[in-house]
């Protein structure tokens, strides 16, 4: 699809603080998610597997929706959406504080995907094995869904042409909805009783390395179309997931230990190189590049 990204990362920034209007979560389907992340990415098991092997598993975070009383199951008081009687979850990419300035903004204090280069607004892990399809059909899956793109909704608030073209591609393969998701994108938790004290830690954003690797296990170690988990493939991936000391998931430490208050002026803010490329961040070829091959 045709999108003007640059200046915008629109759908990669939580730019809620910064907006005239009061903005909804981009989300399909009924349930309010449980954590307060915008436009979290849900990534398929084969992503997150590859995620996990290539040491980046501790930039992955989960997500699960609350339900209405006697509809799911209860877990630290909360009722949680859930397939037979266990919770149900996607696996996305963390969002940490950045200090970035999108759609013409002064640099910014606002959560942006662990990927994203602050400076240039540009997915560090573009054009490589790790670019997740949501990403990359981004925003023909919302248009299939005759459903309002991020694109759009910059183009009301802050002016400029984003979304270029409005029609949706014909070969999207990663959408992946109702029966089909069971497995590859959305995924079970065979144990609720092992994420006691887990639920409260999402709700709040305390979410600990431990908690993060109990989904990212059960994910890889899914089956799709089913709600069955190869245990032992899921042990190997929470054990490999708690080992990762990427940069990637040293840069979310790295962001909330200096971040000012979300929607706060960034001027301050340390030089992004030095936080995430001086820690082993992909440099980003800059929009004159990207021009350059148009």
């Amino acid at each position: 699809m045709r999108v003007d990204c640059e200046g915008c990362a629109g759908c990669c920034i939580d730019w809620r603080p910064v907006a005239p209007v009061a903005l909804d979560h981009e989300r399909r389907g009924p349930r309010a998610p449980l954590d307060d992340t915008y436009n979290l990415v849900p990534l398929t098991r084969d992503e997150i597997r590859d995620f996990v092997a290539a040491g980046l598993g501790d930039a992955l975070t989960p997500r699960l929706w609350e339900a209405p009383p006697g509809e799911g199951v209860e877990i630290d008081g909360v009722e949680l959406a859930a397939i037979d009687g266990k919770p149900a979850f996607f696996v996305g990419m963390r969002k940490p504080p950045k200090p970035v300035a999108p759609f013409g903004l002064e640099r910014t204090w606002l959560r942006a995907c662990a990927f994203l280069d602050p400076e240039t607004l540009q997915c560090r892990i573009h054009d490589t094995e790790f670019y997740p399809d949501e990403c990359a059909e981004y925003p023909g899956h919302n248009l299939v869904l005759e459903q309002e793109t991020e694109c759009e909704r910059v183009e009301r608030h802050h002016g400029g042409e984003r979304l270029l073209d409005d029609a949706a591609p014909d070969d999207l393969h990663g959408l992946l909805l109702g029966p089909h998701a069971l497995g590859a994108k959305l995924f079970v938790h065979p144990e609720p009783e092992r994420l006691v004290g887990t639920v409260e830690h999402l709700e709040t954003r305390e979410l600990t390395p431990e908690d993060r690797a109990e989904f990212v296990g059960v994910a890889v170690g899914s089956h799709p179309g089913s709600t069955e988990v190869d245990e032992e493939r899921a042990s190997r991936a929470r054990a490999k997931t708690l080992e990762s000391e990427s940069w990637a998931g040293e840069t979310v430490a790295a962001w909330d230990a200096v971040a000012g208050r979300l929607g706060s002026a960034a001027a301050d803010a340390p030089d992004p190189d030095e936080v995430e490329v001086a820690r082993g961040a992909p440099e980003t070829p800059g929009w004159d590049a990207v021009r350059g091959g148009d």
